[in-house]
């Protein structure tokens, strides 16, 4: 491995999309679906993150149900110009937090816009998505609403999250997509059978979250109220045997004076020049550690190695519980 200094370094987001830094800050967690989240902590890593580069950052109108918008919009609050940002819509959600489904009819999406515009401050969204496919409404209507809303200067950009090849392929006949968001990480690798040679050949980008595998990787715990302790990558016996397999993957990091954490980024900056990592930092210090992966470069035969260590297959257990997996197009 050798170091470099990659922190003015862009890369394009898919054929069409916008420049941006290489990794991207992930705010989901700073509005309390990782237990309890510090205010003060979550401006902070904003902060950070727009001092060290980072350009693009990721909401959904339903994290928080709309608290971190709010948050997001006091946080670039006079600094617009040096932020993109990404925001999913069309997942509902009742008064005790609860998803209670999908909603992407094209009177929705421009009601959905209308609100994150407001709570963001801001007057245009740089690249909008559906958070998950809707199956009652055909896909080319909620693409054909957001170019309506591009068209008339609110959105810059449209991209997908969680959908498969058929879905990708009649959004992007619709309008062109710049970039999918999908989980994608050293023991989520299943975009790359079918997933990933599409977007190259449409010229779709990608925004990988969950590159840590929500905390696996990184050795993270849980909170009171984190919803990773439903999952069953995490839940009893599965957590367990999870834990203990991702050890060698430790004891690699350690052998080469790094994080995990900056390991396994490092290995997905190293899958492709078109995967931009979403990292879900909350705190100033796990945001710093996450950037250190950009002076990490890995050899085909490093990435060989790590993936010999842990081969994907080995891990046990969905990412999502039951329910969810099935509203998951791109699983399908």
């Amino acid at each position: 491995m050798t170091a470099r200094n990659t922190d003015n370094r862009r890369v394009q987001l898919g054929r069409t999309g916008p420049s941006v830094f290489p990794i991207a800050l992930g705010c989901m967690g700073m509005s309390g679906m990782y237990g309890p989240s510090d205010e003060a902590d979550a401006l902070a890593t904003i902060d950070l993150a727009i001092e060290r580069g980072v350009n693009l950052l990721d909401t959904g109108d339903f994290y928080g149900m709309g608290h971190n918008e709010m948050l997001i919009g006091r946080a670039i609050q006079g600094r617009r110009d040096k932020v993109l940002l990404s925001v999913k819509f069309g997942a509902l959600r009742e008064p005790g937090g609860a998803f209670i489904g999908m909603d992407t009819r094209p009177a929705a999406v421009k009601n959905f816009v209308a609100y994150t515009l407001k709570r963001l401050g801001v007057d245009y969204i740089d690249i909008y998505r559906p958070a998950r496919l809707d199956a009652s409404v055909p896909i080319e209507d909620t693409i054909g609403a957001i170019a309506e809303l591009v068209k008339a200067g609110y959105v810059r950009a449209i991209g997908l999250s969680e959908v498969g090849v058929d879905t990708i392929r009649r959004a992007h006949a619709t309008h062109p997509i710049v970039d999918l968001q999908i989980e994608y990480s050293l023991i989520s690798r299943g975009p790359e059978q079918k997933i990933f040679p599409v977007l190259a050949e449409l010229g779709i980008g990608v925004t990988a979250y969950g590159v840590l595998s929500r905390g696996l990787l990184s050795g993270s715990g849980l909170s009171q109220g984190d919803f990773r302790a439903l999952l069953p990558r995490f839940a009893g016996e599965n957590g367990a045997r999870n834990r203990a397999l991702i050890e060698g993957f430790t004891k690699l990091a350690r052998q080469r004076g790094v994080a995990p954490s900056e390991l396994a980024i490092a290995w997905v900056l190293a899958k492709g020049s078109n995967i931009v990592p979403v990292i879900g930092a909350r705190k100033p210090a796990q945001l710093t550690e996450s950037l250190a992966a950009l002076d990490l470069r890995l050899s085909a035969d490093d990435v060989q190695q790590i993936e010999k260590t842990l081969p994907a297959d080995a891990i046990v257990g969905d990412r999502y519980q039951a329910a969810q997996m099935q509203h998951l197009d791109s699983e399908k």
